[in-house]
């Protein structure tokens, strides 16, 4: 066998890579692998979404959320303007559609201010019109930091630094075993068994059941959500300037549906989040058995059910009716008509949900013998990628034997089991 390597990353999404890129960064000459069971990089939760660069608004101030976003939109910001990636700081506009939104939209605005979210400005009915000329509502929140950008070609930058240093980034290796013994951790896959004195779990859709391969006692299951998207017709882009967004339900992670302009052109229109049922359901037709029942089976999922029936019935009413969809949408941009809007993709969110029906709202991450597993790293995990990596090569070097080097400020907190 051949000599050990220092770190083992398991999934080359924009999270496992950006771990990757700090600890190349931080450590010249680590011998250092990630493992990808796709043929691509960013093949599923990177490439799929709709490539915003959060500002930190939206969530709970002092969640970890909240200080990755707000540091992390700053750095990957100055990152593709270094690199020379696309990307476009187009401001987003959210909107209350009816008095009963506005305590939520003043709640915003209070985390926003709690977050450091700079910029921030109240806008009046008439001041809405201003930014966006076709949208509507009593009151609104304008951030102009938010932004937009291609994950897909950040993930390809991190992963084109990552084997400029020196390390490897492996296609087509999924991993189907994992045994630890002594100081090392021996890692199955089809290109063969790899050694690693350390391994991180940055498996996304799939990171729960790694964990466990690993003998991890999880209090959660990872419940995927498909996302799905419309587009808007080429002649009917200009009703849309930047981004425009509801006010959010403060119960759920979910942001509603919206109107995201993209870097590269066009507008999306969504999405929505409905039960996937298959990890990687894309399709509505897409069926996995094994991972129904694995959701099933698993307590805090009818727990959860049972508390959000009435939204998720909504949610799959709008993802059935195109009619439904549209009204949904009308009711931020009330000149826009079916015709105006035709089908586009879909991406599917790693959501975790604990036994007691929660679904975790903030960062999860779990320790085991030589292993970092990142549980949950949603929205914005994206955005905050370089700063998640960061941390995570902290956690590391707290946990484990890698040399000390430059801490960060984060204060994460220990969720061994």
């Amino acid at each position: 066998m051949s000599r050990p390597y220092d770190v083992i990353i398991i999934g080359a999404g924009i999270v496992g890579l950006g771990t990757a890129l700090e600890l190349t960064q931080r450590f010249p000459g680590i011998r250092l692998i990630v493992l990808e069971k796709e043929d691509r990089l960013a093949a599923h939760q990177t490439g799929r979404n709709s490539g915003v660069i959060h500002s930190g608004l939206y969530y709970k101030p002092g969640s970890l959320k909240a200080k990755m976003c707000v540091h992390g939109a700053a750095e990957m910001i100055a990152f593709c303007r270094e690199h020379g990636i696309p990307h476009d700081i187009c401001g987003k506009l959210i909107v209350a559609t009816s008095r009963a939104e506005l305590p939520a939209l003043d709640e915003l605005y209070r985390r926003g201010l709690a977050n450091g979210v700079a910029g921030l400005r109240i806008l009046s009915a008439e001041q809405i019109r201003e930014v966006e000329p076709h949208a509507a509502g009593v009151r609104g929140i304008f951030v102009p930091g938010t932004g937009i950008t291609d994950y897909s070609m950040v993930a390809a930058k991190y992963a084109e630094l990552i084997s400029s240093r020196g390390s490897e980034v492996k296609t087509g290796a999924q991993v189907t075993g994992l045994v630890r013994s002594a100081n090392e951790t021996v890692v199955h896959t089809p290109i063969g068994e790899l050694t690693g004195r350390y391994v991180v779990n940055c498996a996304g859709l799939q990171s729960d059941y790694i964990s466990r391969m690993a003998g991890a006692e999880l209090d959660l299951c990872i419940v995927p959500f498909r996302g799905e998207y419309y587009e808007i017709v080429p002649g009917k882009h200009d009703l849309v300037h930047g981004l425009i967004y509801p006010v959010t339900d403060p119960r759920l992670p979910f942001l509603g549906v919206h109107f995201t302009r993209r870097v590269h052109g066009g507008v999306e229109a969504g999405p929505n989040a409905v039960l996937a049922f298959a990890r990687e359901g894309y399709e509505k037709s897409s069926f996995k058995l094994s991972e129904m029942l694995d959701t099933a089976l698993f307590p805090g999922f009818w727990l959860m059910a049972a508390r959000h029936w009435k939204s998720g019935f909504g949610e799959y009413y709008r993802s059935l009716s195109k009619h439904a969809f549209v009204r949904a949408l009308q009711k931020l941009l009330p000149e826009l008509t079916a015709a105006d809007i035709r089908r586009g993709g879909a991406g599917v969110r790693a959501q975790a949900i604990d036994r007691k029906g929660k679904l975790v709202d903030d960062f999860r991450f779990i320790h085991t013998e030589g292993m970092v597993h990142v549980c949950n790293v949603p929205s914005p995990a994206a955005t905050a990628s370089l700063v998640i990596g960061r941390a995570i090569v902290d956690m590391m070097q707290e946990r484990f034997s890698l040399a000390k080097a430059r801490p960060t400020s984060m204060n994460i907190p220990d969720c061994a089991h």
